[in-house]
This record gives C-alpha cells, sequence and structure tokens, in this order.
C-alpha cells in the first residue's frame, strides 16, 4: 500500500494516463453502419488494461532485478553482461502487451 500522497497521486494519475491514451489513439469516426458505443469503450478499456498491467509489471520486475543486479556487480564485476540482459528480459512483457492492445484495437 502506498502511503505517501504525493506518491498515490503521481501513480494514480499515471495509471489513468496509462488507461486514457490507448482510448484517445484508437479513436476514429464511426462507420456508415450503427455500432454500439459501448464496444469501442470496452475495447479502449481493454486495451488500456492490457498495456498499463504489462509496463507496471516489467517496470516492478525491473526495479527488483536493478537491485539485485547493483549489490551482484559490486561484488562481482564479471557478471555484468548477464545482468543487462537480466534487466532487458522484461522489456518483452511489454512489448506483448502493446502487440495485445493493437491487437484488440484492429478487432
Amino acid at each position: 500500500m502506498i502511503k505517501n500522497k504525493l506518491a498515490r497521486k503521481v501513480f494514480g494519475s499515471a495509471f489513468l494516463a496509462t488507461m486514457m491514451v490507448p482510448a484517445m489513439a484508437l479513436a476514429q469516426e464511426a462507420p456508415a453502419e450503427a455500432v454500439d458505443y459501448r464496444v469501442g469503450v470496452a475495447k479502449a478499456i481493454a486495451a488500456g488494461a492490457a498495456m498499463s498491467i504489462s509496463a507496471m509489471s516489467a517496470g516492478y520486475a525491473q526495479a527488483r532485478i536493478g537491485a539485485a543486479g547493483a549489490g551482484t556487480l559490486a561484488e562481482r564485476p564479471e557478471v555484468g553482461m548477464n545482468l543487462i540482459i537480466l534487466q532487458a528480459l522484461p522489456e518483452i512483457i511489454v512489448l506483448l502487451g502493446f502487440v495485445i492492445a493493437f491487437m484488440i484495437g484492429t478487432a
């Protein structure tokens, strides 16, 4: 639980921004036939959730790996390349979240 008020406001605004950006990015004119607006809203929310959850989980993983890697690097400098690889692996989570958000938006 976040106890600092400023941190709570920053995290909350960042979370809302990550939920709203895909909705604005996927905005388009309605086709000629009548389409229920709730479908577009649900797609935008799902795309935003896919992107934001994957980005936050990758950030959490990178924070943990970075903290452990700094301690390991201080004791054993020869494992530097392994730490760089381990730090880059969580980015795959973000890329997969982006692909899923794109697939949801174009479906």
